[in-house]
This record gives structure tokens, sequence and C-alpha cells, in this order.
């Protein structure tokens, strides 16, 4: 077989890996995000972080599951267009990235080991890719909200690069934070709330088995899926 039909036929496929099913009478509007289900006082205490890292479903089951942690939410992040939405983002025709916004006890989790959890969960090496899912929607990145963020993941990443873990380099994108745009509804929670997804089952349960193998410190009590 020719090999462009190969690579056309192999882009389709991974393509529909990360869909949804249709959203129904769900808005297609994405909203800026605010915390999910937080106190204007537990907000006033708490850190945020921004991570892309391929399909959001993906990167905020593993998130949930982790310490410190008081909410992760998924949406769209490091583009110019306003009000995106996943049919325009999924498919490339926005410059945004799928990314989470995590809400967190500074107290209980650092930063520096939210980054540790983030590059240990997902491939930095992989260029406009994770797993399945190709294209620049799906480029892992850190968006920074302020100098120590910055200073500490440019650092992590020196270190990483340096280490010898991986044969080639890490490409994750670091950039400045802007507008996070919140997801359709039904993207929220999606682990949770579709565990027999073939996705979910084939690409998002095993970076959650590997959080819960290699970060057992970093785990919140009593998780166990």
């Amino acid at each position: 077989m020719n090999k462009n039909i190969i690579f056309i036929l192999f882009f389709a496929l991974a393509a529909v890996y990360c869909t949804a099913p249709s959203a129904g009478s769900q808005s297609t509007e994405s909203l800026t995000v605010s915390p999910a289900s937080l106190t204007e006082s537990e907000k006033a205490q708490l850190d945020t972080a921004t991570f892309a890292g391929g399909c959001f479903w993906c990167t905020e089951a593993v998130f949930e599951r982790v310490k410190g942690v008081k909410s992760v939410v998924s949406g769209y992040t490091g583009g110019a267009q306003k009000n995106p939405t996943y049919k325009q983002v999924s498919s490339g025709l926005s410059d945004h990235a799928e990314a989470i916004q995590i809400y967190y006890d500074p107290e209980v989790i650092t930063y520096a080991q939210l980054l540790e959890v983030f590059f240990g969960t997902m491939d930095p090496t992989q260029l406009n890719r994770q797993g399945p899912d190709i294209g620049e929607q799906y480029r892992s990145a850190v968006f920074y909200h302020n100098q120590e963020q910055q200073e500490l993941a440019d650092k992590y990443m020196k270190k990483l690069d340096q280490s010898g873990k991986y044969n080639k380099p890490i490409v994750t994108q670091l950039a400045d934070y802007d507008t996070f745009w919140l997801a359709e509804d039904y993207h929220q929670d999606y682990y949770e709330l579709n565990p027999g997804n073939p996705y979910i089952q084939s690409v998002a349960k095993p970076k959650v088995n590997k959080l819960k193998k290699n970060y057992t410190d970093l785990l919140k009590a009593g998780v166990n899926s």
C-alpha cells in the first residue's frame, strides 16, 4: 500500500481517539475558567498551574488523584482565538492546545512536585502529539503564571534533558500563561463519567496507572482507580 495512504489512514484513526460523543443539548460556547466547587476562602489559599499534555481527559484524570489538588478543569489555552470550541480545537482550526487548569494547596503539594508528575506521566519528546493524538492541539506545554513557575519549569526541563532518561530532546513548550477557556461540560470529569470508553481504557487508564505506580507518596488517600 502506498505510504501516503497508510499515513492518511493512521492520522484519520488517531484523530478520532480523543473524540467525545455528541454534546446533545450541551452548550458549545466556551467560558473563561473558574475553580469548580470552591468557596472564596478556599480559592484565596490556592495556587494555579496550567499544563497541556495531549488529550485533556488523560491529564485531568491524573491530577485529580494527586494530593493537595482541590480542583482540575479541562479547557483550551495557548491560542489567539476567543471562545474556542472543542470542534475547532480538536480539528486543528485554532492554535490552542487541549489543557488543564489545576487549583492546588501549596502547603500540601508544591509546583515542583506537580511538574514531576506532569513530565512523568507523558512523553515530553513527542512534538505536537501524545501517543495516538496528533496535531499542535495535542502538544505538551507548561504555561507559567509567574516568574517562579517559569524558573522552576525551565530548571526541571533542563535537568530532565541532561539526565539521559530520553534518547531524544525534550520539546515541551514553556510559555507565558494567558487566557484559559473552559471546555464544554461533557469533557469535565470525562474519565470518571465514561470508564468504559475505549480511549479511556487504552490511553488514559495506563497514564493513571503510571501515576499510581511511580508516585505513591503523592496520591490522595483512597485512590484505587
